[in-house]
């Protein structure tokens, strides 16, 4: 799959796949800043994409990130399709969880992001399911 990418940032590298087995392409703070506790910073990531028709990308942490103190605000991050302009770059919302300020250096990888298909839903309304319930968190046992 071929996605057309700016960077904003010509000194920073391309994002990148890390390892040979690894899911997502790592991306890079453009920015050095630094985010107050208990509050959000937005950490420009330093590219603008043109994702393929039917697809769209996740952003998502690092599995590093939370040893800094720090979580992605929303959870997961959702570039549309349509997210595609000139100007659109991406940016990661990062929560500071801890007690400290949190510095974050230009270049450092902090978010990660895979591009998917997009299948669209059609919703189908019922009024009951026959399938039996499963009774919600932790249905399944601790072990």
């Amino acid at each position: 799959m071929e996605v057309a990418i700016k960077l904003f940032d010509q000194s920073l590298p391309l994002p990148e796949y890390k390892s040979t087995g690894a899911a997502a392409l790592d991306l890079y703070s453009r920015l050095d800043m630094t985010i107050a506790p208990a509050s959000v910073g937005y950490v420009p990531l330093n590219v603008a994409l043109q994702v393929p028709d039917d697809h769209f990308v996740v952003l998502s942490a690092r599995s590093s990130l939370h040893k800094k103190g720090l979580l992605m605000a929303n959870g997961i991050g959702i570039g549309d399709y349509d997210y595609r302009g000139d100007q659109d770059e991406y940016v990661a919302a990062l929560y500071n969880f801890s007690k400290e300020s949190v510095h974050i250096e230009k270049g450092e990888r902090l978010v990660q992001m895979i591009v998917l298909r997009r299948e669209p839903v059609i919703l189908q309304v019922k009024q009951q399911f026959t399938d039996t319930n499963r009774g919600g968190f932790g249905s399944t046992g601790r072990k």
